[in-house]
C-alpha cells in the first residue's frame, strides 16, 4: 500500500464541519491503496472537539501531533494581543508559527514512513506552506494541494481590509503554492474557474472534489415525523456577514400578516454560536419565543437532528459565491427540504436546484425568503408529502466516490 503525508491543521479529536473532509478521506483511501499517515496539530487547548470522529480513523493509521499556537485562546487581555497577532502579524495565518515548528517531524515522517505524497488541506493555508516546504527540500515527491476554501478570493479574508502589501504578499505565496503543487484541489466548480481565471498558464493542475456526506453516519437514524412545530433546523457556525436575519425578516413578516402562527414555529440553531446576539436579532424582529439554540453536538447526534427536523436552513451572505459548505453536503442526503438564503448565482444554490433538495432566494430576498417559509410550513401543517430529490445526482457525492477520485489523481501522479 502506498503511504501520502496528510497535513491537516484541523483533526479529531477536533470538530467542526471543516475536519470532516480530511477525515473521510483517510476513513476511505485504504479500499484504494492508499494509506494516511497524518500530521497535524496538539489538540489539548482547542475549543471545539468531537470524540466521536474518532471512530472514523482506520485503527492502524498514525497520528503525529506538534505544539499548537492558540493566540486568541489566552486569557484575558492577553487574547486581545492575540488575535492582533494572529490577523495582523502572521501572515497568511495564525498557524504560522505551527508550520515553521512542524517541518522538522514533517521531515522526520517522510524519511520513517518512506512517504509516497504530500498532500496538504486548507484552512490554514500555512498548511501548504509546510507543504510547500517539503516539497522544496523533496522535490521527487509529489505534492497535491486542497483547498476547501478560496485563499486570495474569499470574501471572509477581504472583509479584513489587509493592507495592499499584505494582499500582494499572499497573492505571490498562492501563486507558489499553486506552481509548486504537482495537482490541485478546489471544492466547489466556481473556485476552480475562479483559480483558472486568474492562473490560465496552471489549468491542467486543477480538479475538482466537493465535499460530501458519508452513509455510514445516517445509518441508524429515523427521519422525524409529527412535530407539534414546524421545525426548521440550521447546523454549525454562523460567522463573517452570514446572518438568519433575511429568514427572521421573513418570519416577522408572515406572522404579521397572519399568514403562520408563530406558536406552531421553531427555529432551532445547534452549534457555537453568539447566543446573545442571535436572541437579539430575534427578538428585534418580535419572533425570539420560536428561537431555540443548543450548544455544539457531536456530529451523529447533529445528524439525527437534522433528520428529525421539518426542513433544514442554509446560510450564506454576499461574496460566497464559491462556497458550498460542508453541511450543505449532509443536508442534501437529509431527505429534508432545503431553505436557503444564498447567492442566487453561486454554487450552493446551483448545487440545490440540480438535485432538488430545496428552495433558493437570494441573501436579502425577504420576499421570496417569505414565500419559501409560507410553502413549507403550510406542507407540514396540512402533512402533505411533495418532496422529491434526484437520488441519483445526490448519490455523486457519497464520501467513497469522491475519495475515489482523490485516490485516482495521487495514482496519477506515483
Amino acid at each position: 500500500m502506498k503511504k501520502v503525508l496528510m497535513i491537516a491543521h484541523q483533526f479529531p479529536p477536533i470538530g467542526g464541519s471543516g475536519v470532516q473532509r480530511t477525515v473521510k478521506f483517510v476513513k476511505y483511501l485504504p479500499m484504494y491503496g492508499w494509506e494516511g499517515i497524518v500530521l497535524t496539530r496538539d489538540a489539548k487547548r482547542a475549543q471545539l472537539k468531537d470524540n466521536t470522529l474518532l471512530n472514523d480513523i482506520p485503527a492502524n493509521t498514525k497520528i503525529y501531533r506538534t505544539a499548537a499556537w492558540d493566540f486568541s485562546e489566552w486569557p484575558f487581555p492577553l487574547n486581545l494581543a492575540g488575535k492582533y497577532i494572529r490577523r495582523r502579524i502572521l501572515i497568511p495565518d495564525g498557524e504560522r508559527l505551527w508550520e515553521v515548528f512542524s517541518y522538522k517531524k514533517a521531515m522526520e515522517i517522510i524519511k520513517e514512513e518512506k512517504v509516497d505524497l504530500i498532500y496538504s488541506t486548507s484552512q490554514p493555508f500555512s498548511t501548504h506552506l509546510l507543504a510547500m516546504k517539503l516539497k522544496q527540500t523533496c522535490p521527487d515527491i509529489p505534492w497535491v494541494s486542497d483547498f476547501r476554501d478560496e485563499w486570495t478570493n474569499n470574501a471572509f479574508i477581504k472583509a479584513y481590509n489587509y493592507r495592499p502589501y499584505r494582499i500582494k504578499m499572499e497573492k505571490r505565496l498562492e501563486r507558489k503554492v499553486f506552481e509548486l503543487s504537482d495537482a490541485i484541489i478546489m471544492n466547489t466548480p466556481v473556485m476552480r474557474n475562479n483559480s483558472v481565471r486568474d492562473n490560465p498558464d496552471l489549468e491542467h493542475k486543477f480538479h475538482v472534489i466537493p465535499n460530501g456526506f458519508d452513509r455510514e453516519d445516517f445509518e441508524g437514524i429515523e427521519p422525524g415525523t409529527g412535530n407539534d412545530r414546524f421545525t426548521l433546523t440550521y447546523t454549525g457556525l454562523i460567522y463573517g456577514n452570514t446572518s438568519p436575519k433575511t429568514v427572521f425578516a421573513a418570519v416577522e413578516k408572515l406572522v404579521r400578516e397572519k399568514l403562520v402562527d408563530l406558536s406552531e414555529i421553531r427555529l432551532r440553531f445547534i452549534g457555537r454560536l453568539k447566543t446573545d446576539e442571535l436572541y437579539r436579532l430575534a427578538k428585534a424582529h418580535n419572533i425570539h419565543e420560536a428561537v431555540e439554540i443548543l450548544p455544539y453536538k457531536p456530529h451523529k447526534e447533529s445528524v439525527a437532528s437534522l433528520m428529525q427536523s421539518d426542513a433544514v436552513l442554509l446560510l450564506l451572505g454576499k461574496g460566497t459565491e464559491a462556497i458550498y459548505t460542508g453541511k450543505l453536503m449532509e443536508y442534501i442526503n437529509t431527505g429534508k427540504p432545503i431553505l436557503a438564503t444564498v447567492p442566487v448565482n453561486g454554487a450552493a444554490a446551483q448545487l440545490i436546484n440540480e438535485t432538488r433538495t430545496g428552495f433558493v432566494a437570494d441573501c436579502d430576498d425577504i420576499e421570496t425568503t417569505a414565500g419559501n417559509f409560507k410553502m413549507l410550513y403550510d406542507y407540514w401543517k396540512n402533512g402533505v408529502e411533495f418532496f422529491n430529490p434526484d437520488r441519483e445526482k445526490i448519490a455523486q457525492y457519497e464520501r467513497r466516490k469522491l475519495t475515489k477520485k482523490l485516490a485516482d489523481i495521487f495514482d496519477g501522479l506515483c
